[in-house]
């Protein structure tokens, strides 16, 4: 089998990143500015603030992650984000953590795959480059 990914790969890679990076948007816009958004994390007993820092810290990671240029870095950020908020879940007795765990599945496969992507076609440009420069 071919080591370099498909362009029918990489095209469901990109869609699985946006999707992602839209779902969160939408998901964490909700958990900062939505009606009932303070409301609903009282019932958690934790600070008010931890609820605006976790969820636009979700929407900057969010944005950044649609980026092409930033998406690499950021979808390791997403995964860290989405083991801590798991962690919370599962210590506060909320057991809820299955879109937590497929979140984190994508943002890990969007990160490797895309990562492999980048490092391969850096090493075609130096190998382009070498070649250029050596005589013939």
């Amino acid at each position: 089998m071919n080591e370099t990914l498909t362009s029918r790969a990489y095209k469901a890679i990109t869609v699985l990143q946006w999707t992602l990076g839209l779902v969160v948007l939408i998901e964490a816009g909700l958990f900062v500015l939505g009606p009932h958004a303070g409301h609903d994390f009282a019932k958690t007993h934790m600070p008010q603030a931890l609820r605006l820092v976790l969820g636009w810290g979700e929407i900057v990671a969010a944005i950044l992650f649609l980026i092409p240029r930033t998406a690499v870095r950021c979808a390791w950020l997403l995964l860290i984000i989405f083991v801590l908020a798991i962690a919370i879940h599962l210590l506060h007795g909320m057991p809820n953590v299955g879109a937590l765990v497929v979140y984190g599945a994508v943002a890990w496969a969007v990160a490797t795959v895309k990562s492999k992507s980048n490092s391969d076609s850096e090493g075609e440009k130096s190998n382009e480059r070498s070649r250029n420069h050596l005589p013939v």
